[in-house]
């Protein structure tokens, strides 16, 4: 009988996938980073407990290509500054992905708040644009152009915070506690320029970051990098406080409650 591919992998292939996903090379990206600070209140009203908000009241823009062999990626994030038991670091509410295979990892293993989207850098000489766009709407403009080359900085170790959830069954809250995910990156740069630019917030109801104003623009820089990632679970988390926050996963949060009709498949 031919091989049913829906069938059960032999453990040699499963031992073998995860080792080829253990050895992958450096894979770097050329990417657009802003940061502006905002309203302290609407940083903080977007922080479901137990974060909490950082005192800077900060908000980063990632946007970013990475060149994969026949697969080029556009990755973005829109993330704000905040603060979990001590532990510095950025909670993304929105992170839009150009390939289906980076969304479902990162949402399934991480918790990460990944939806598909359009990602766009450009750089023509010294003049750059880079934006995040879904339904049409580019939510996220940063334009510029580059002033001066930056010193290289040292490899670092940066921290995000994600939510793990499964909704439940029934429409009821979750099928189980969430947990909150301290998602740690490795970060190495290898070419790093400032740009003299301004960010742009567009109206969305399905990505509302405008609801994040640019109240003074800390730093817009465009680089090259590579980063690895490892999570670990930092504590399991009242359902009852991270219900009010689901929307934040999804375009429409009836979704999640719309069950097949009966008799359906």
């Amino acid at each position: 009988m031919a091989r049913v591919r829906y069938g059960a992998r032999t453990e040699d292939e499963i031992r073998a996938a995860r080792t080829a996903s253990s050895r992958l090379p450096d894979i770097w990206s050329t990417g657009v980073v802003a940061v502006w600070e905002s309203d302290p209140d609407a940083v903080a009203a977007v922080l479901p407990p137990p974060l909490k908000p950082a005192g800077d009241s900060l908000v980063r823009a990632s946007i970013s290509r990475v060149d994969l062999p026949g697969h080029p990626l556009g990755a973005g994030s829109v993330a704000v500054s905040a603060v979990h038991d001590g532990q510095p670091g950025w909670y993304p509410l929105v992170m839009p992905m150009t390939h289906e295979r980076a969304l479902i990892g990162g949402r399934e293993v991480f918790g990460e708040p990944k939806k598909l989207g359009e990602v766009t850098v450009e750089r023509d000489g010294l003049v750059v644009r880079a934006a995040l766009a879904r339904h049409g709407i580019a939510f996220v403009e940063v334009r510029g152009a580059v002033d001066s080359v930056l010193p290289l900085p040292e490899p670092a170790e940066k921290v995000d915070f994600y939510f793990k959830f499964l909704p439940a069954v029934d429409g009821g809250g979750f099928d189980a506690d969430p947990v909150l995910v301290h998602c740690v990156r490795n970060e190495k740069v290898r070419k790093l320029e400032r740009i003299t630019g301004d960010v742009v917030l567009r109206e969305s109801m399905y990505d509302p970051v405008a609801d994040l104003p640019v109240r003074r623009v800390v730093e817009i820089t465009i680089g090259e990098k590579t980063t690895d990632q490892r999570g670990r679970v930092a504590e399991r988390v009242s359902a009852e406080a991270l219900l009010p926050y689901i929307h934040q996963r999804y375009d429409d949060p009836q979704q999640i409650l719309d069950g097949p009709p009966a008799g359906s498949v």
